[in-house]
């Protein structure tokens, strides 16, 4: 069969629609009709695929996904049809929009390919400009379509991140105006829950305040290079813990190393904060009654650590592999009801973005132990001997 390409207007003088992206995977069994397609669209800015046959298409398909599908209908051994439906047996291509280049002109055919998933049909011979034009149009529909998608998924993720942090502090809230509404505190310890409700509410701003600003500046979880004491952080825990822990008969312990000042971890101090509280709510909510120690540590050349311990029932080992994953909760109930499941999974991510890690151990004796290790700041780094 010859290349049923259709001389027209020059190249040069086609009219473009502004679609300058987009990767296309071409499949004919023509030689010819291969390369005066692939040339036609290259020229006005996409990245071209070619395949000879149904294997090769679907190989190339698995290598690189494209965003448009440009198949002859009538092949030799796989045709249109039968490539089309192997295409669509996997979740990520069924929604690959995908031409058919057709001589046949056949009711029948036509309506098979609509009925195969085809969004439209080109026939041979065609006008250049035609086939751009739908080309264009498609492309441009499938490439709107993911960036509205990319929009709901990131839009989601805010609203699962700004709800997931917020939870802490608003708990800390509640759990203090209980008190103080129940009269259930030591006029002495007054002053210390009305604290902690401010500091709880201020906390909760500034998350809203951070996410807005990351929104702005289209960031996410990136904050600017800070540094904040490990020890500052841990007596920061025990001053908004340490009575919620006493109401619920745990205890708060602090130990460790003391590095003299010289232990400020490279990470910004709210986020860190953020990350520490949620490993001792799960701790109050998994490990009722146990004693929960907070201790600072040195790491690995370079790094300090902060662990969490408790004893509590610990990880069982077959859960400890998916412990870090999205929506894994780490009992069975979720103790409030608040437990999305995302804790931890943000944690080991916003962890690892500063060039940390957080893990989990079993701790001798029984209970969970939780290490987050950070590199020094680099003022610590300098005087660390080599």
């Amino acid at each position: 069969m010859a290349a049923h390409v259709r001389p027209s207007i020059p190249t040069a003088a086609m009219p473009h629609s502004g679609s300058s992206s987009g990767r296309i995977l071409v499949v004919d069994d023509q030689p010819a009709n291969l390369r005066a397609v692939s040339a036609l669209l290259t020229r006005q800015g996409y990245e071209v695929m070619t395949a000879g046959h149904g294997e090769d298409a679907i190989a190339q398909a698995a290598a690189t996904l494209p965003d448009l599908l440009l198949l002859d209908m009538m092949m030799p051994g796989m045709d249109g049809f039968e490539l089309l439906g192997q295409l669509r047996q996997r979740a990520e291509w069924q929604r690959l929009p995908a031409i058919f280049l057709t001589a046949a002109q056949d009711r029948e055919l036509l309506l098979r390919a609509f009925d195969a998933g085809a969004v439209d049909y080109v026939t041979k011979p065609f006008m250049p400009e035609e086939l751009l034009a739908r080309v264009n149009a498609h492309i441009g529909l499938k490439l709107t379509r993911d960036r509205l998608e990319r929009v709901a998924r990131e839009r989601q993720e805010l609203v699962n991140l700004v709800a997931h942090d917020l939870k802490n502090p608003l708990s800390s809230v509640l759990f203090a105006s209980d008190v103080l509404r129940n009269d259930a505190c030591k006029p002495e310890r007054v002053p210390r829950y009305l604290e902690m409700i401010h500091e709880s509410a201020a906390d909760a701003i500034g998350y809203i305040r951070r996410y807005l600003e990351l929104q702005a500046a289209h960031h996410v979880r990136r904050p600017a290079t800070a540094s904040v004491s490990l020890a500052d952080v841990v007596a920061w825990l025990v001053d908004r813990y340490e009575l919620q822990l006493e109401s619920r008969g745990m205890h708060l312990e602090t130990s460790g190393a003391r590095f003299n000042g010289d232990d400020d971890v490279a990470i910004d101090g709210l986020v860190l904060r953020q990350v520490a509280e949620n490993l001792i709510s799960n701790a109050m909510k998994y490990a009722p009654g146990s004693t929960v120690e907070l201790s600072i540590r040195n790491g690995s050349p370079g790094f300090r650590q902060l662990w969490v311990e408790d004893r509590g029932p610990g990880i069982a080992p077959g859960r400890q592999r998916e412990l870090f994953k999205p929506f894994t909760r780490l009992g069975d109930g979720d103790g409030d009801g608040l437990s999305s499941g995302l804790g931890l999974s943000l944690a080991k991510q916003i962890v690892a973005g500063v060039g940390g890690q957080l893990w989990y151990e079993d701790r001798e004796g029984g209970g969970a132990r939780f290490v987050l290790e950070l590199p020094v700041a680099a003022s610590t780094a300098i005087a660390e001997p080599c």
